[in-house]
């Protein structure tokens, strides 16, 4: 998310402020395997770290992804990206957006941070070969303007990756 639409984002609702503070008082007593939130006093911007699965490609391997929660989170899905570095991989642009139906599409108002962590470790973890998705560069290209993820119509074709 650019700065501008940063200072442009609406305030949590009442629901949307109890739901993530229930959310990290869950995440403080159980946290998802190879995750680690990083500790900040915005409740509407979380940044995780995401550590690689053993025994996979990412193995060892430490990336950050950024989730930001909108106005009427549950109702509406959280932007989730991973922040430069982003891993390599074919649902991942370079830019860091990600292509989950999850994240749009089939996003449930039941999913919670930790589920959406856990989806996305599993996509990581069964890639068979680190790479771009083929039409990184047009896409990355057509982002410059600090597009939002959640305003590309995704294709969900593929998932084996």
């Amino acid at each position: 998310m650019t700065s501008s639409s940063a200072a442009s984002r609406k305030a949590l609702s009442k629901i949307a402020c109890n739901r993530l503070q229930k959310e990290l008082v869950e995440w403080q007593v159980n946290p998802p395997a190879g995750f680690k939130h990083k500790v900040t006093d915005n409740l509407q911007r979380w940044v995780i770290e995401v550590n690689g699965a053993p025994g996979t490609l990412y193995a060892n391997e430490v990336y950050q992804l950024q989730v930001d929660f909108p106005e009427h989170y549950p109702m509406e899905a959280p932007q989730v990206i991973f922040l430069s570095p982003a891993p390599q991989h074919p649902h991942i642009y370079s830019n860091g957006h990600i292509c989950l139906d999850i994240l749009y599409d089939s996003w449930s108002p039941a999913m919670t941070v930790s589920s959406i962590c856990i989806s996305i470790l599993s996509m990581l973890s069964s890639s068979p070969a680190k790479q771009r998705p083929a039409d990184n560069d047009r896409y990355v290209k057509n982002c410059r303007n600090g597009r939002s993820p959640k305003e590309t119509r995704w294709w969900f074709h593929d998932d084996k990756v």
